[in-house]
């Protein structure tokens, strides 16, 4: 393992023990973004795929987080696993994935999912949920007896880790944290106080 692997793999590890341990989401995630006004603004994504490059998530890139993040491209991740009384931190840069990562994830959700991405003109007011369901509807018949397309403004980002804490519950709120910054091709591992 080098020095650049290891808050991966730890991470790694530790989302393992969450998925055995956290039947429904154990990929939730916080993600926190900030507007032109200096607005920070938080929501919960699904986290889908992680490696050495970064923590990937998908959204419709014309929503409200999509614009933040495309126009100030930082981030924040929290994860937290009650059950593990474990806690992930996560900031960094944020980078688009590939059209071939975007349409591959893409392909791999339901349709009803890959239909509502063209339905949805995610964090726009809603008149009526009639309309919703009207454009859902519409979408369906146009793509009738073929495969859903990847909307082009459907895509993944990556959140490319500067910094990534673990945090461990203990007793008397003593816990446990640990920080890696990153440092050229690696990462510098500090203990900071609860």
């Amino acid at each position: 393992m080098t020095p650049y692997d290891e808050p991966f793999n730890r991470f790694a590890s530790l989302y393992e023990e969450a998925r055995r341990a956290i039947p429904v989401d154990p990929n939730a995630m916080m993600l926190a973004s900030v507007g032109a006004d200096g607005q920070p603004s938080l929501r919960v994504v699904l986290l889908k795929d992680f490696d050495a490059r970064g923590f990937v998530f998908y959204t419709n890139l014309e929503s409200r987080k999509g614009q933040e993040l495309l126009a100030h491209p930082k981030a924040a991740l929290c994860i937290h696993w009650q059950p593990l009384e474990r806690q992930v931190r996560i900031e960094g840069d944020v980078e688009r994935v590939t059209d071939a990562e975007a349409d591959s994830y893409f392909t791999s959700r339901p349709r009803g999912s890959q239909v509502g991405a063209w339905a949805s003109l995610q964090s726009q007011v809603l008149p009526s949920r009639e309309l919703l369901e009207e454009r859902a509807r519409d979408v369906e018949q146009r793509y009738a007896g073929q495969d859903v397309p990847r909307p082009p403004h459907w895509s993944g980002l990556r959140v490319v880790p500067r910094r990534i804490e673990f945090w461990l519950a203990r007793t008397s709120r003593l816990h446990v944290r640990e920080v890696y910054t990153r440092e050229g091709e690696g990462w510098r591992k500090e203990l900071l106080y609860p």
